[in-house]
């Protein structure tokens, strides 16, 4: 059986579902579904670039702020990522603890949070000799943790709702089936969430405005809070502050596929193929910032990806190698990762100190 034939059966079965339904099924089925199938889906070999396929210099430099996270923390400490792959950043990370903060290295127990079992299967073999210090590996948050827990390119991957503003008001995107092929159907909201969430955010479509709303995000966020005692929550991602990412500019959405390094967004091509291509959308930093205060976060600051490495020494830790010299420029370049890219960093009961990757203070463009 395809994905495309389990999509058909459960529309004939219960009618039209939501579009977050079926991003979960894309990509999230457990046999069938897009990250479900391979441990590794970026890279040159893949669908998509991500930071950490730039080399090990952004692993190396988020490394600097992890570490002085964990000096404040002053205790043993546990390093979650989640939305970890096949754990490639978490090894560039322990690369560089292990040899510029060894005392820290030795302190340090890692725990792994991804939903892929392809994934799970190849993390030991990736993170090599620092495979001792993983003391888990799942598709859940831990417990009652003190430390850290990072994500990169997490949220752009979760399942979203569609919406799309009539004269008469807010009406959501279903997927339906027709003759086999999967079409776009109009609905009023599958839940009173998606009116209240524009509503917290502060912002009103305008008539044949078309946008994606991550509840998923939010509840995630809600559970990471749950999960600390005392640590910081590290997010880097793609989006835009809510008035942006609702504004005229992205009238019709962002939701877009990936295949072989050819994006797609034009209409209804997001339905195309499921299961064989990425799936992604913008994120609303707004609505991260108020789910996170909202679960008992402190906000510390959020800054363009390159203020945030340039604020943790980038620049000193280039040499003539070419190579380094060319991931810096990918990581730091207007345009690129650089600018589009987001740093978001909340802490729980650890007041709110000032950390060298916010040290250029708010910064997005």
């Amino acid at each position: 059986m395809s994905l495309l034939d389990v999509v058909r059966t459960e529309i004939q079965a219960g009618g039209p579902i939501t579009a977050a339904r079926f991003i979960e099924l894309a990509l999230y089925h457990p046999e069938l579904g897009y990250y479900a199938r391979a441990g590794r889906r970026s890279g040159r070999g893949g669908d998509f670039f991500t930071s950490v396929d730039v080399g090990p210099l952004f692993g190396e430099i988020l490394a600097v702020q992890i570490a002085e996270c964990l000096d404040l923390l002053e205790v043993p400490s546990t390093l979650v990522e989640a939305g970890a792959g096949n754990a490639r950043l978490a090894r560039d990370v322990l690369d560089a603890l292990s040899r510029e903060r060894p005392d820290l290295y030795s302190r340090t127990q890692l725990h792994l949070s991804e939903r892929s079992g392809c994934a799970r299967a190849e993390q030991r073999d990736v993170l090599g000799p620092h495979a001792a210090r993983l003391t888990a590996s799942d598709d859940d948050l831990p417990r009652g943790i003190t430390g850290i827990i990072y994500a990169n390119e997490l949220f752009d991957a979760l399942p979203v709702h569609v919406v799309v503003m009539r004269r008469d008001g807010l009406r959501e995107i279903f997927v339906a089936e027709k003759d086999g092929v999967l079409t776009e159907t109009e609905h009023p909201p599958s839940t009173p969430e998606l009116h209240a969430y524009l509503d917290r955010v502060g912002v009103q479509l305008h008539p044949g405005g078309r946008a994606e709303i991550n509840l998923a995000a939010d509840r995630w966020i809600a559970t990471a809070s749950r999960a600390f005692q005392r640590g910081f929550l590290i997010l880097i991602d793609y989006g835009h502050e809510a008035d942006a990412l609702y504004s005229g500019s992205h009238a019709t959405g962002t939701l877009t596929t990936f295949a072989a390094h050819r994006a797609e967004d034009r209409a209804g091509a997001w339905l195309l193929d499921p299961g064989e291509r990425d799936i992604t959308s913008h994120v609303d930093l707004t609505s991260v910032r108020l789910a996170a205060e909202r679960a008992g976060l402190t906000t510390l600051g959020i800054t363009d990806q390159t203020y945030f490495l340039l604020g943790l020494g980038i620049a000193d830790r280039l040499d003539q190698q070419f190579s380094r010299t060319g991931q810096a420029k990918t990581l730091l370049l207007p345009g690129g990762l650089g600018s589009t890219h987001k740093v978001m960093i909340f802490g729980k009961a650890i007041g709110r100190p000032s950390l060298k990757g916010l040290c250029y203070r708010v910064r997005v463009t």
